[in-house]
């Protein structure tokens, strides 16, 4: 398929990059593409479920088992880990450049999501919960969000962690946690000094999922972002977590929560949205070139043809963005409210490139034999999860007015 994608280029990436980004393309056209129908058809497809949980949960094991072994041979199921860890050690300007090549289809390819906080494990916390991590033996879900503490989490947070007897005893509930119920052990943001709150009296903890203190109500919540809800309300129960258990240091927990959606739900948003906008935009390239209406083709119809560009302009304007901000956070730069740019940006214009091309496609924009239809509906989420835009809008705002 035509793409006009030429990032490589105009940004002058190394070669080693390009020739990543060269890589990851052909993977996702030869090997994940082919995968789409049977993908969307899946009743066990679920938003949330990390890359190697979703192929092993999907597809037939002889698949699941290729797709893994393609990214480990290859090297990209190693794209986001450090060369001590036997990463390749890419800038985060690498990552986001390769990672969109990865998201032109709605099929993940199995790789090493480190949430890049667990980095932060210490003595044999690496080998319990970092390596298993990397290799893919575990996974683990994020715990911030409650339910009266979305938005302001440091300043309604009500999950408590008292210490006792040399441990922690936590209580309270977390919601809207992805992947909590398949998860092996959860990153558990818990207020342990009322007082000081998101400034150095939150921390976080590592919490086995079999630990009897915590319970996941099942079936899970129910939303429109796939078909099998994997959004779970987690309730904490005295649950007893060791010293050891504890990530980093005692009252360092928000900020380690923020350096988490700092990356890995804000920043990286920008590949995630942009591969999509290309997908879109190629396929709405080809369709108004073949598709006839009342004896002229779309692609001489200047209502198309001005949405084409709109488009266009969106994914250009947010890689600008995308690749500006890793460079500067590659450069040791706090870009806590420019990653809020590239969330705000990339929700609202991905969502607004989507249905834009679901338009151009009329009733073929519908069907789920194009994967135009779930695009829109992880873009749109993108204004909500991880923080809404409005958030985000607060967040600039403030570098702003500072």
């Amino acid at each position: 398929m035509h793409s006009t994608h030429t990032d490589s280029e105009s940004y002058k990436l190394p070669a080693a990059v390009t020739e990543f980004c060269d890589l990851a393309k052909r993977v996702v056209r030869d090997e994940l593409i082919p995968l789409e129908q049977e993908f969307m058809a899946s009743p066990k497809q679920a938003y949330g479920m990390p890359e190697i949980s979703m192929i092993r949960t999907v597809f037939r094991p002889e698949v699941s088992a290729r797709l893994e072994k393609i990214s480990r041979e290859t090297g990209l199921w190693y794209l986001m880990v450090p060369e001590e860890y036997g990463g390749l050690g890419l800038s985060m300007l690498a990552q986001v450049a390769i990672m969109e090549q990865l998201m032109y289809t709605s099929v993940p390819l199995p790789l090493a999501n480190v949430g890049n906080i667990l980095y932060e494990c210490k003595g044999d916390q690496i080998d319990r919960f970092l390596r298993p991590v990397i290799e893919g033996t575990k996974t683990t879900a994020f715990g911030q969000t409650e339910p009266n503490a979305g938005s302001d989490p440091g300043g309604m947070m009500q999950t408590r962690a008292v210490r006792k007897n040399g441990q922690w005893v936590i209580n309270g509930s977390k919601m809207w946690i992805s992947n909590a119920d398949e998860c092996d052990f959860m990153m558990l943001q818990a207020v342990t000094d009322p007082d000081k709150r998101q400034r150095g009296g939150i921390t976080m903890f590592l919490v086995d999922r079999k630990n009897p203190g915590m319970r996941v109500n099942t079936p899970g919540i129910a939303t429109w972002l796939g078909n099998n809800p994997k959004q779970y309300v987690v309730d904490f129960d005295n649950c007893v977590v060791p010293d050891e258990d504890v990530l980093g240091e005692v009252g360092n927990g928000f900020t380690l929560g923020q350096r988490w959606l700092t990356i890995h739900d804000r920043l990286l948003r920008g590949p995630y949205a942009l591969g999509k906008m290309q997908r879109a935009l190629d396929l709405s390239v080809v369709w108004a070139k073949q598709r006839m209406t009342f004896g002229k083709l779309l692609s001489e119809r200047q209502g198309v043809q001005f949405k084409l560009v709109d488009m266009y302009v969106d994914i250009q304007a947010l890689r600008s963005m995308t690749y500006e901000m890793a460079a500067r956070a590659d450069a040791g730069e706090d870009v806590r409210a420019e990653a809020a740019l590239i969330k705000l940006c990339s929700g609202e214009w991905g969502a607004r490139c989507l249905d834009q091309a679901i338009q151009i496609h009329g009733a073929m924009g519908e069907s789920l034999e194009l994967p135009l239809t779930l695009f829109y509906r992880y873009l749109r989420h993108a204004q909500i999860g991880g923080g809404a835009n409005d958030i985000q809008r607060i967040l600039i705002s403030r570098k702003l007015l500072a």
